[in-house]
């Protein structure tokens, strides 16, 4: 082992993010290893993921942005996406008689 007082301090910072990469990669391994060893151990029981974690087996959900849908004339920096509440100028505008459609982009 190195005696590391003789280290310069550029040389132990270096040391130290080596040490610090090697751990990372040692600790992905050793997840990829116990995960391995889990779904057979799971799968030789006779059971699947989904049985042992229900949603796990699912598919992830994506989230999606919203396009807009809905646009002030008056101000175009003013949108709506169509999701959640109604913006107050939209709510106004409804409220003065106007459709929703009217704003459709």
């Amino acid at each position: 082992m190195t005696d590391l007082s003789k280290l310069s301090s550029q040389q132990l910072e270096n040391l130290a993010k080596e040490a610090h990469e090697m751990a990372a990669a040692k600790k992905e391994e050793e997840k990829k290893q116990l995960r391995a060893a889990l779904v057979n151990r799971i799968r030789e029981a006779g059971f699947t993921i989904g049985d042992i974690f229900p949603g796990a087996d699912t598919a992830i959900r994506k989230t999606v942005k919203s396009g807009v849908k809905y646009r002030d004339p008056a101000d175009p920096s003013r949108t709506w996406t169509g999701r959640g509440r109604k913006p107050g100028w939209l709510v106004a505008a409804e409220s003065a008689g106007r459709s929703l459609q009217d704003f459709a982009v």
